[in-house]
């Protein structure tokens, strides 16, 4: 089996994972073998999904083949879930963002002209039907319907492609895809009753303070715990803010967090590593403001590499 079982049993147990559902997910990963071609699309991520409820929701239904759509906010973790249920699972993953100009050549393949034939070049939903694949079906709300009208028939009981001049491909017994979605972004639209049909819908909900803290400590170990603590109150101020529509969610950025604590290591002090990772996000003069006023409460100007690294 692709990845070790023994740190995986040991996740789930840290994250107290319902027994039967970790035996039927062990059961998995022994029925299907991941083919040589694909293994290195197998692997863990950098950071690991924290909650147990949103994890056994996710785990029983891929196990009972179906689908799953995730929704919610900026910075809910849907990436992070999608990338540790394709570990969990040991299944070689496949990213597909969606955009206004996103086709049906972009997900089954296009025709290629090679040693003087034609070859059809398989996009990323061919190959997660042939090989089993977790296809993780990013911002799908910004699907144009020649897009969406391919993910029917591969979606549903059918579980099948039908390639014009080609044949018809049947997907492998492990293939699932996973959706994400954020209401609200420019492009996006609501998903047709067909669609949503298709899939088990989870909403995500907000990061609290042990979700971050948890996702910190992944990143930066060695990290002082009261120093991640007071970045972790600053992203959850941030997010009380934005959720009350006093700041966007430009400033809300997980990742821009993560890098500034991540800068503080070469020296940068932390009130201008933030000013990079969060406040500079921002590029309305009042909204800068009251994301200062927030920083200013939580990183201390004094503050300097030591007070995080030691």
């Amino acid at each position: 089996m692709i990845n070790n079982w023994t740190e995986i049993k040991k996740y789930l147990e840290t994250q107290k994972i319902d027994p039967e559902l970790v035996s039927e997910l062990k059961d998995f990963r022994t029925s299907y073998e991941v083919d040589d071609q694909v293994k290195e699309r197998v692997a863990k991520p950098d950071i690991l999904f924290y909650g147990k409820k949103i994890l056994e929701m996710s785990m029983a239904a891929l196990l009972q083949g179906d689908n799953l759509l995730l929704s919610g906010a900026k910075a809910t973790g849907k990436n992070v879930l999608c990338e540790t249920l394709s570990w969990l699972f040991g299944r070689p993953e496949y990213d597909i963002s969606f955009h206004v100009n996103t086709d049906s050549a972009d997900l089954i393949g296009t025709d290629t002209f090679s040693d003087n034939e034609v070859h059809l070049r398989k996009g990323p939903i061919y190959q997660c039907a042939e090989f089993g694949g977790f296809g993780i079906l990013d911002e799908i709300n910004m699907a144009k319907n020649d897009a969406v009208s391919v993910l029917h028939a591969t979606l549903d009981h059918r579980r099948r492609i039908d390639i014009p001049g080609y044949n018809r491909i049947s997907l492998h017994p492990a293939t699932r895809f996973i959706g994400t979605m954020n209401y609200g972004y420019a492009g996006t639209r609501e998903l047709n009753e067909a669609l949503v049909s298709r899939f088990m819908v989870i909403d995500m909900p907000a990061l609290d303070e042990p979700s971050l803290l948890f996702v910190l400590k992944q990143h930066f170990p060695t990290g002082n715990g009261n120093a991640l603590k007071a970045f972790a109150g600053l992203f959850l101020d941030l997010q009380t803010k934005a959720y009350h529509g006093e700041i966007s969610t430009k400033s809300l950025d997980l990742r821009g967090l993560v890098s500034a604590i991540r800068a503080t290591r070469s020296g940068l002090p932390p009130i201008q590593a933030v000013q990079m990772g969060i406040i500079n996000k921002s590029f309305d003069t009042f909204e800068k403001e009251i994301i200062e006023d927030v920083v200013s409460t939580r990183i201390p100007s004094s503050w300097t590499r030591k007070d995080i690294w030691g």
